[in-house]
């Protein structure tokens, strides 16, 4: 039978008995890594890991390889941060089994807005709509700085024909935060636009995705 322990920074033990709400972010970071180091529990190395980054958002937005380079860290305990960090962003993201309808960037936003907000690097991605703009599937087309040798018409709209989608929604992340879309950004999304035209396929928007907000290139009129 578990004991209630005297001892203040015994995470596990509190979370039992207090709830995960009572529980500060360096003792729920705590938990996740399991361990500490020589000298140093979980508890002092997640503080340190915080500290490094400020706040748990930025430290989400790390690749594993570099919180594998962290003192007290190294690949395994990395991993496991990685996992539980995408995670909360598909549980963010809110996309259920069941049908998906993409009618409006609100929607796609929070569709996929959690999933991207706080990437480090630019990812192209590829939602696939139905004639009802239900969801067929999604693709990541690039990963890295957008650009028109990156995200090609041809990687672009494969998958499209291959689904038989009556349209395409486009969307990209600025890992700056900020969504405000580049002439690089309206250049290419013009080009896929007359691409589409050729294939009967129709672009409904190009959503660009920052953080906590997003920018519709069709409710701007840039489509």
């Amino acid at each position: 039978m578990l004991e209630r322990s005297p001892v203040g920074e015994r995470p596990r033990e509190r979370l039992y008995w207090s709830g995960a709400d009572a529980l500060a972010d360096a003792e729920l970071l705590a938990l996740q890594l399991g361990t500490g180091t020589r000298g140093r529990s979980a508890v002092d190395v997640a503080r340190e890991v915080l500290a490094t980054y400020g706040s748990l958002t930025d430290l989400a937005a790390r690749e594993a390889e570099e919180l594998a380079r962290l003192p007290g860290i190294g690949r395994a305990k990395a991993a496991r941060l990685a996992a539980t960090f995408e995670l909360c962003r598909r549980l963010r993201a809110r996309v259920p089994a069941a049908r998906v309808t993409l009618s409006g960037p609100a929607e796609v936003y929070a569709a996929y807005g959690p999933l991207m907000e706080d990437l480090t690097r630019e990812v192209f991605r590829i939602a696939l709509l139905d004639a009802q703009n239900g969801l067929l599937r999604d693709r990541v087309i690039s990963e890295g700085t957008l650009s028109a040798s990156l995200v090609h018409p041809r990687e672009v709209f494969k998958p499209a024909i291959l689904e038989s989608a009556a349209s395409v929604i486009l969307l990209h992340n600025h890992p700056s935060g900020d969504p405000t879309p580049s002439r690089e950004d309206v250049r290419l999304t013009r080009q896929l636009v007359e691409c589409a035209r050729l294939l009967d396929l129709r672009i409904h928007d190009h959503v660009i995705v920052g953080r906590g907000t997003y920018v519709s290139l069709a409710e701007k009129g840039l489509i």
